[in-house]
């Protein structure tokens, strides 16, 4: 029975809260696409994403008028592209630029997948693969990639860290008239999910099957409001009002998810409940922090805070739905959040205290812009942090750093939409070449080695 209570407050929670179904993704397998040429391949491929997401656009549109919840972005996700170019290393533009005009043809947001995992070794057709990132992203418009250089099983394969810092250095390079806005659609990994609905990491995993439906949803506003109906409460109190209102939120989620893959006939894949800000005043994970009691994020006391929200969020979803998956938890991306761009602007919150902070968030050092002259190594090193935070606990880590050619500490760059503005933040000056320069791999933390 619908109880009018839940319909009231689910429409507060939409008009004066900002919440929002983020995201409506489609995961789907290219491994039947794959042909004898890259121009063969590329067609089935366009294909292929035309004929299973001719709809989704428009379902996500009904639901969204259906259910009175806005459903901001809808996308497309792909086998990592790498397994199907294969076969034609030198020739991935062809690939990519099919799954570009394919994602702009149904008309989606974004198109996730053109992605390498190499978190053991590469081969030459991978290293060829991610070789051809900077290119295209800076001559596509909505595909976004991915590479996975580590895993808590496999150690980190320092090879492909040295190797994603040139890239993400060429990439800025590429779409400098654009202030290297190619490195906002590029994710480095370590312990990547397959089943990630958010971009720019999105990609269809291997093991999944040949079409699925999942959808991330998202409400730091719904949180924040929340908290500030009980300004006294103590810290497990506060735990147990985010449980709940985690559980409100993913409930909608899963309502939408399996509406979704019902109208589309596809496979009911994951909710994501990571709670993903905006730059909207009000959307601000920064700010649920600063509820719970900081003066501003960066501040002592921050991990604390930001412990307690990503756990809270993680228990309250799950007990909302049997197929929680994703990254689930607290996004922190600098330039998609009004808090944090404020923290970084104020000086209160610098790159050690942010790195620090992804030891226990959702993903890692996300949207962080950083001067245009910081070197490759330095970028592999930052990497390779990360890598090192995700590999011993056993948590996804991911960094997207924007090196923005010609501007320095003190500028802004801004990005519009959901990916906002972001303060130019400083950089260690030492330097990390002696260590990327010696290459091989960090072995497996022994905790890895279980079976």
């Amino acid at each position: 029975m619908l109880n009018t209570n839940n319909i009231l407050e689910t429409i507060n929670m939409v008009e004066k809260e900002h919440f929002d179904v983020r995201t409506i993704t489609m995961g789907l397998s290219l491994f039947g696409c794959i042909r004898a040429t890259a121009k063969e391949t590329a067609t089935a491929v366009y294909d292929l994403v035309c004929k299973r997401a001719q709809k989704l656009v428009e379902t996500g549109e009904k639901l969204s008028i259906q259910y009175g919840v806005p459903i901001v972005n809808k996308r497309v996700s792909v086998t990592p592209a790498s397994l199907i170019c294969a076969n034609f290393p030198g020739e991935e533009l062809l690939v990519a630029k099919a799954l570009d005009n394919a994602g702009k043809a149904v008309g989606v947001d974004f198109l996730g997948g053109y992605s390498a995992l190499v978190h053991k070794q590469m081969t030459a057709f991978e290293r060829s693969f991610i070789n051809s990132i900077p290119e295209v992203l800076a001559t596509t418009d909505i595909l976004c990639s991915s590479v996975n250089i580590g895993s808590t099983r496999a150690g980190i394969n320092m090879d492909a860290v040295a190797l994603m810092g040139k890239i993400i250095k060429q990439t800025a390079g590429l779409t400098a008239d654009r202030d290297g806005f190619g490195c906002a659609k590029l994710v480095t990994f370590c312990n990547a999910v397959e089943d990630n609905p958010f971009m720019a990491g999105a990609f269809h995993g291997v093991g999944e099957g040949d079409a699925v439906i999942s959808v991330g949803v998202s409400g730091p506003g719904v949180v924040h409001n929340a908290l500030k109906h009980h300004p006294d409460a103590d810290l497990t109190e506060v735990a147990e009002i985010i449980k709940k209102t985690a559980f409100k939120i993913t409930r909608v989620g899963q309502l939408i998810a399996d509406k979704a893959s019902e109208a589309l006939g596809v496979s009911k894949g994951i909710v994501d409940l990571s709670l993903a800000p905006t730059p909207l005043i009000g959307d601000s994970v920064g700010h649920i922090l600063e509820e719970i009691g900081l003066g501003q994020v960066g501040t002592h006391g921050t991990i604390a805070c930001l412990a307690l929200l990503n756990d809270a969020v993680k228990k309250g979803g799950i007990m909302a739905s049997s197929r929680v998956g994703g990254l689930s938890g607290a996004f922190i991306p600098v330039s998609e959040d009004a808090g944090m761009i404020d923290a970084v602007s104020s000086g209160c919150l610098n790159y050690e205290k942010l790195e620090a902070m992804t030891s226990v968030c959702s993903v890692g050092i996300d949207m962080v812009a950083v001067p245009g002259d910081t070197s490759a190594e330095t970028i592999s090193a930052m990497i390779a942090d990360e890598a090192a935070i995700g590999m011993v606990n056993n948590k996804t880590t991911a960094v997207r750093v924007i090196p923005v050619p010609n501007k320095t500490v003190g500028d802004v760059v801004h990005f519009g939409g959901l990916l906002g503005s972001a303060p130019i933040i400083a950089v260690n000056k030492s330097s990390s070449a002696k260590l990327i320069g010696r290459g091989g791999r960090i072995p497996a933390p022994i905790h890895g080695n279980k079976n």
